[in-house]
C-alpha cells in the first residue's frame, strides 16, 4: 500500500511552478469610479509597481553545476511580464507568466514570485475590473 495525497493542479513548461490563471472574482471598490479612473489608477500602478516589490537589482548572472553561467531574469521583466499578463486574455496571460518563469501564488495574479523568491502583489484594480465601475455611453 502506498500513501495517498494531493497536490494543487499546477502547469507550465517544464518546472511545472505556475498555478493555473483564472479570471479574478468579482470585487467592488470603495466608491464607483470610471474607466478612465480605473486606467489611471493602473497607470499609476504600473509607474511605481517596481519600487514595491520584487528585488532591488538588475539582472544577475549566476553560476550552475549543470549549465555553467545562468542568466536570472530582472525586476523590471518580471514586473513586464506581470503588466503583459494582466492586460491579456487568459491563456496568453498564462504563456506568459510561464515564459516569464514566473510562480504564481494565487491564480487570479495578485501574488506571485520570481524564480528567486521575491513576492511581487498586484492590485484587484489592475487585473479586473469592479462591479461597480461607472459605465460611460
Amino acid at each position: 500500500m502506498g500513501c495517498a495525497g494531493s497536490r494543487e493542479k499546477v502547469v507550465g513548461s517544464g518546472s511545472d511552478t505556475s498555478k493555473k490563471i483564472r479570471k479574478p472574482k468579482p470585487w467592488k471598490h470603495t466608491e464607483a469610479i470610471t474607466r478612465e479612473q480605473l486606467t489611471q489608477m493602473r497607470e499609476e500602478f504600473w509607474d511605481t509597481a517596481p519600487h514595491y516589490g520584487g528585488r532591488r537589482d538588475e539582472a544577475i548572472y549566476g553560476k550552475s553545476a549543470l549549465y555553467g553561467l545562468v542568466y536570472i531574469k530582472s525586476t523590471l521583466e518580471i514586473w513586464d511580464a506581470l503588466r503583459a499578463a494582466a492586460e491579456a486574455d487568459l491563456t496568453l496571460a498564462q504563456a506568459i507568466v510561464d515564459g516569464a518563469g514566473v510562480i504564481v501564488q494565487n491564480p487570479d495574479l495578485t501574488v506571485c514570485y520570481d524564480e528567486r523568491g521575491a513576492k511581487y502583489e498586484l492590485p484587484k484594480y489592475v487585473v479586473s475590473e469592479p462591479t461597480n465601475l461607472i459605465r460611460e455611453n
